[in-house]
């Protein structure tokens, strides 16, 4: 795949990262670098990307509605309580990833985030705090120059690791922080560069 940009049918340039896939276009236009604040959807976007790893985003992003399902909506509060014949229901379930690691990753992460929400000092506040509550705007004109980890992300990583998150290496904190807007990683020549920082998410609608 080239690692320039790439000027789409629509007329619009964009990462070349999506490909065509239409699914992957309307995440990276919609979603990928627009700055999230809400709690519970940082919870739920840094325990996707820990099942992404060693894996592509796509593959989740298409079992993204079976993950919210299985998983309670990533309400912390149940996957708190989850007992062995919930993990083990889990692992039964052909529409997510099957990684008793990360499910049980899951779990755990999942009281420390509620720790921190009931002891301070939130969850968003803790993340974004590290960034002066502002995202970080990059200028990079191919892919090849977007780093796989920063300094930062090894920082954000130890902390939320000695708070007893799992599956929070600096690799897959670099692409947290990536999607959720914390730092703006769009090739300067792709249409979303300019706004996506501009862009106010909309508040999905919770699963019944």
């Amino acid at each position: 795949m080239s690692r320039a940009p790439r000027l789409h049918p629509d007329g619009k340039t964009r990462c070349p990262w999506p490909g065509e896939d239409p699914l992957y276009v309307a995440y990276h236009d919609t979603e990928w670098g627009v700055p999230e604040y809400d709690d519970r959807a940082l919870y739920e976007k840094l325990i996707l990307d820990g099942f992404q790893a060693g894996l592509s985003w796509i593959t989740i992003l298409r079992k993204r509605d079976n993950f919210r399902k299985a998983f309670d909506d990533f309400q912390p509060e149940k996957i708190a309580r989850y007992n062995d014949k919930k993990v083990h229901a889990l692992m039964n379930d052909a529409g997510i990833v099957r990684n008793k690691a990360k499910i049980d990753g899951t779990i755990l992460s999942a009281k420390s985030y509620l720790e921190i929400m009931e002891k301070g000092p939130g969850f968003s506040k803790l993340l974004w705090d590290f960034m002066d509550g502002r995202p970080k705007v990059n200028n990079f004109k191919t892919s090849a120059s977007v780093p796989a980890s920063t300094p930062l992300s090894v920082q954000i990583s130890k902390e939320l690791s000695s708070r007893g998150f799992k599956f929070v290496g600096p690799t897959i904190v670099y692409a947290f922080m990536q999607a959720t807007g914390m730092v703006n990683d769009h090739l300067v020549d792709c249409h979303c560069h300019a706004t996506c920082g501009k862009t106010q998410r909309k508040p999905r609608l919770k699963a019944k």
